[in-house]
């Protein structure tokens, strides 16, 4: 006799973003995804902030969120990359610590994974290339936009506290960050900074931050504070998320550039 058919798995990653997490609240309160899975690709090295997020998350949603990982950590692929940091064009960071353990909680199941992309971006969102999973976009079909996504989570769990200083969520050395959000990280998170500068190899040419090392970005915001330098953004003016979310077009919006897993 043939074993039944396994029923398809409804899942929803949450990257400890706006988008993702408006979405999975959206869905909750529609309750048209009675059987959702809720998952968080864990690299162990994003913003404490995010942990926390993730968690307030859990609390609201009522539902168990599997943390996910690679079974390594960042070292071990930096070594096995030859010590080349990640960038845009090398997301290798992106494929094995957060796709890849995606695509094993998967497995062969059929799924559906909802994906956050908003009504008023114009950008693709499929995050695995696996048959077996198929992308679907709600906030496409029902038109929601930057704004709906302010008032859910006003309503809801609130803005996520790095917002206060950074455009995006994931790792703490995210190599998609601004000046003005490395700055941040140094005020917010020195020791953290300290970290990420460990990381640099400005001989071989090795760093976060184009033309620059995080030394000679922090010098430079001192020269800058005290007149002697070109200007660099404040590193002690918060960004304003009301801002972010509000107002900003989707042709400015960092967060269009970003690794969609690790942002929406």
């Amino acid at each position: 006799m043939a074993e039944p058919a396994k029923a398809v798995r409804h899942v929803l990653g949450l990257s400890g973003g706006k988008d993702s997490a408006a979405l999975a609240i959206y869905l909750k309160d529609k309750g048209t995804v009675p059987d959702i899975e809720y998952f968080f690709c864990d690299t162990g090295a994003e913003l404490p902030e995010v942990y926390a997020f993730i968690d307030r998350l859990e609390d609201y949603l009522g539902k168990e969120v599997a943390r996910l990982n690679s079974g390594r950590d960042f070292d071990h692929y930096l070594k096995r990359f030859g010590g080349f940091l990640p960038s845009p064009r090398q997301r290798w960071c992106t494929r094995v610590m957060k796709i890849e353990p995606f695509e094993r909680f998967i497995g062969d199941d059929e799924a559906i994974s909802y994906i956050g992309i908003r009504a008023d971006e114009d950008r693709e969102g499929y995050i695995s290339t696996k048959r077996n999973i198929k992308p679907v976009f709600p906030f496409i079909s029902d038109d929601i936009v930057r704004d709906d996504v302010f008032r859910i989570l006003e309503e809801s769990v609130g803005i996520p506290d790095y917002y206060r200083w950074r455009n995006r969520s994931g790792c703490y050395f995210c190599f998609f960050q601004q000046r003005r959000e490395w700055l941040g990280l140094k005020r917010e998170h020195p020791q953290l900074f300290e970290d990420a500068k460990r990381y640099e190899n400005a001989k071989g040419g090795y760093t976060w931050v184009n033309g620059m090392t995080l030394d000679e970005l922090a010098a430079r915001a001192v020269e800058a504070a005290s007149g002697t330098s070109e200007s660099l953004p404040s590193a002690s003016a918060y960004m304003s998320w009301q801002d972010l979310l509000r107002y900003a077009s989707s042709d400015d919006d960092p967060e269009e550039q970003a690794c969609l897993i690790c942002s929406l």
